[in-house]
């Protein structure tokens, strides 16, 4: 196998298809492993994505999870390091992106690294540090609901300080629209004064491949998929249409649906309105006892087959926090999690051959259960979102399309929009 240029460890599921998406488009060959691979990857490829479930675990949790990737991608005598988090920043309440950071760069022997979970196609820019969702402060886009990572401050600065012991800088707009020169002499500037981490302002496309070129001789990048646009051109690597083929889709089509943010709900709204046949998960119903499962499976035979089936979990924030009083946030959020998590083994295993997955703990939670261990990575649905075609044990040998949408990306029509794109 080659050597790998980049390698890069996700905190989640749909975080992870979401860089690998970005370093596809730009050219390069990626392989996602769901999980720490056991053993060196079984085909070339120029980078890898390693998808962990670390997003809203505890800190000293996703530090060890985040250690054993790294250890894994050492092995691989991987060129450079990329830590990748979510374009909102969602961590945990107490705060998991910084000690991962300062983790990573103690185990790789780095002083200085940046942040920057700038994207700017899906709506996700920074400015003065401060990061916004379209046209609005973090803190007004709706995150500050968001039942597992409320985010309730903008100024990213604050807010990576709150969780880190080393100095945080910022590297604004007036140095990064300066050009790469200025760029590099303001990272070894901040480098001098012993500043460990620099958040990074980005507004547009210009300005990542700016980041990317800056960061080339950095061990570790800490960002969201945005600034991976920038990175293959710094190994030689061009876009190239190929790297996202994949082989044809067959089968039935399915939506399973956990996460409550404003987008998805949208999304699940605008399907049910327009005629697509839905089926609601209650976690009270869950929590009661009652076979779901078996009634959702019965309900799918009744339904057209030709037609996309969808299967959802997702509330209003209101009505979580009503459940979450009730069953307590963690229960909660189990339970549903692994209802819909069998409802998407049950639905492999009947014939779904092409699946989309809202949410990043749902789709960490299906992907589990279908037993997959690797993704090859495929065409854009929508910024940030990609098609993947993975084996499954449950797939009777067929693999099966899947793809792994964070509750905040996509398109009102998302759902129907992906199937009519993979045919």
């Amino acid at each position: 196998m080659s050597k790998l240029r980049l390698g890069c460890i996700a905190d989640d599921f749909t975080g992870a298809t979401d860089l690998a998406n970005n370093l596809v488009r730009r050219g390069m060959r990626v392989v996602q492993t769901i999980g720490v691979p056991s053993s060196p990857l079984a085909s070339d490829a120029d980078a890898v994505v390693i998808a962990l479930k670390s997003r809203t675990i505890p800190a000293e949790q996703a530090v060890e999870q985040s250690l054993k990737a790294l250890q894994w991608l050492k092995e691989q005598d991987t060129q450079q390091t990329y830590f990748k988090y979510c374009s909102t920043f969602d961590s945990t309440p107490d705060g998991n992106i910084g000690p991962v950071i300062e983790a990573l760069m103690q185990a790789l022997d780095t002083e200085f690294t940046i942040a920057c979970p700038a994207f700017p196609e899906n709506g996700r820019t920074v400015f003065k540090g401060y990061l916004f969702v379209g046209d609005v402060l973090l803190h007004e886009s709706g995150m500050s609901k968001h039942p597992l990572t409320p985010m309730t401050d903008s100024n990213l600065v604050r807010v990576l300080q709150a969780q880190m012991t080393g100095q945080v800088g910022l590297l604004d707009h007036t140095v990064v629209r300066q050009g790469l020169p200025f760029m590099r002499d303001s990272i070894q500037e901040m480098r001098q004064q012993g500043v460990k981490a620099a958040v990074v302002d980005a507004v547009d496309d210009a300005d990542l491949l700016t980041i990317g070129l800056a960061v080339s001789d950095l061990k570790l990048i800490t960002a969201g998929s945005g600034v991976a646009i920038g990175l293959p051109q710094n190994y030689g690597i061009q876009p190239d249409n190929q790297a996202s083929a994949l082989p044809t889709a067959i089968g039935r089509q399915a939506i399973v649906s956990g996460s409550c943010s404003v987008a998805t709900n949208a999304q699940v709204t605008h399907f049910k309105q327009t005629g697509g046949a839905s089926f609601a998960v209650d976690p009270l119903q869950l929590a009661r006892g009652d076979d779901v499962v078996a009634r959702a499976m019965a309900w799918a035979s009744t339904c057209d087959p030709s037609s996309p089936l969808l299967f959802y979990a997702t509330a209003e924030p209101e009505a979580v926090k009503a459940v979450q009083q009730q069953l307590g946030v963690a229960e909660a959020g189990h339970i549903v999690e692994k209802t819909l998590s069998e409802i998407a083994r049950r639905l492999v295993e009947g014939g779904v051959g092409q699946l989309v997955v809202a949410g990043g703990e749902t789709s960490g939670a299906c992907v589990q259960a279908l037993e997959i261990t690797q993704m090859r990575i495929g065409p854009q649905i929508a910024p940030g979102v990609p098609w993947c075609h993975a084996h499954s044990p449950y797939a009777l040998g067929k693999g099966v399309h899947v793809a792994l949408k964070s509750g905040n990306f996509g398109s009102m029509d998302f759902f129907t929009h992906a199937f009519e794109l993979l045919h």
